[in-house]
């Protein structure tokens, strides 16, 4: 609303001086109306051109007038140098009663044109690699408060964030890009059924986050460069993580890799679950019901109620069984964790002694 007021302004105050000429009388007598509509039309014109600039950039802005002050000041330094070269070798040019000759006057005009005009493209094409820098220290970003959780796709579908959140131990804001969004409602529109099923899941959960009085949560339409708006969504992730200063939450473990190298850091569901879960020893006993049979000849396989993976030894004969077992190693990595064991009360295999007696025949 207030850009629609000062866009009415812009239109009166160019009207108002165009009205300012006509009540002088003498300047265009005849062409009162034409001056008047020719203002109306300016003040147009300069409307639509910024309607059609869709985006602004104060850094662009900044920019501009960083390379028109660096212009000035080359261009009064080189006016400078050309006073005295004209002194030296050209006196009839020199000024008479303060007045500069049109030939100096006119190059003075066109040397303060071409540095404005080069200092400033200079700045624009280099903006991103500028920096304001006292004798070898170098200013970095300074990020205020807590640094803000970029929420994936993934875990959004995944739906335990709303569970840590209800922890309390979240306090940062928490950011869902526009066009996370707009790949949870694809996902949700999708023909699959699966697929359709968990969009929703995730618009459910993503509904669920925004209504908790604990959580802030903010859908945000970043400002990504030409070259980072057609990268897939996932470098859109780093790349916003990398503006904000933030870290990324995902279940994806490409994303996690990815997000390394660039690095950007990366709050892995999966790895926080994993640290969460009861450390398993070797040596500990417990139970288990084998379900099916493992990978390698006489294996079992069962899981707990977190969803972990035993792979028992000697257990495919007590499949549909809970056994106790003994955990001889465990094995934990971003993608969960595996406990491997043996029937209690069944020795390990002794393979060093079967190899040897191999060896011996």
């Amino acid at each position: 609303m207030l850009q629609h007021f000062l866009r009415l302004f812009l239109v009166l105050a160019l009207v108002a001086v165009g009205m300012s000429y006509v009540e002088k009388g003498d300047l265009l007598a005849n062409s009162r109306w034409l001056l008047i509509i020719g203002t109306l039309v300016l003040a147009i014109i300069v409307v639509v051109i910024e309607i059609l600039i869709p985006r602004k950039s104060l850094q662009a802005l900044s920019g501009v007038f960083f390379g028109l002050v660096v212009g000035l000041l080359v261009a009064f330094g080189l006016t400078m140098v050309l006073d005295l070269l004209v002194s030296a070798f050209f006196p009839g040019l020199t000024p008479i009663n303060g007045v500069e000759q049109p030939p100096v006057a006119i190059t003075k005009v066109l040397l303060g044109i071409i540095c404005c005009y080069y200092c400033v493209s200079f700045v624009l094409q280099t903006k991103d690699d500028i920096r304001f820098v006292i004798p070898y220290v170098e200013f970095a970003k300074q990020i205020k408060g807590m640094r803000p959780i970029i929420l994936d796709t993934s875990v959004i579908i995944d739906g335990r964030i709303a569970e840590i959140c209800d922890t309390g131990i979240i306090e940062q804001k928490l950011i869902v890009p526009r066009f996370v969004l707009h790949e949870l409602q694809a996902v949700a529109d999708s023909k699959d059924k699966l697929k359709r099923t968990r969009g929703r899941r995730g618009l459910d959960v993503l509904n669920s986050l925004q209504m908790k009085e604990n959580v802030d949560i903010e859908i945000m339409e970043p400002r990504l460069s030409a070259a980072d708006a057609n990268e897939p969504v996932d470098l859109k992730l780093l790349a916003v993580a990398q503006q904000l200063g933030g870290r990324v939450a995902t279940n994806d473990y490409n994303l996690n890799k990815i997000g390394r190298l660039r690095g950007v850091e990366i709050i892995n569901i999966n790895d926080l679950a994993n640290a969460l879960k009861p450390a398993a020893l070797a040596g500990e006993s417990m139970s288990v019901k084998i379900i099916k049979p493992g990978e390698e000849a006489g294996q079992g396989v069962g899981y707990l109620d977190d969803g972990t993976m035993i792979v028992v030894e000697n257990g495919r004969e007590h499949i549909g069984q809970t056994v106790s077992i003994m955990v001889s190693s465990v094995l934990q990595t971003s993608a969960g964790r595996m406990i491997f064991g043996r029937l209690q009360g069944v020795p390990p295999p002794n393979r060093r002694r079967r190899n040897a007696s191999q060896q011996q025949a």
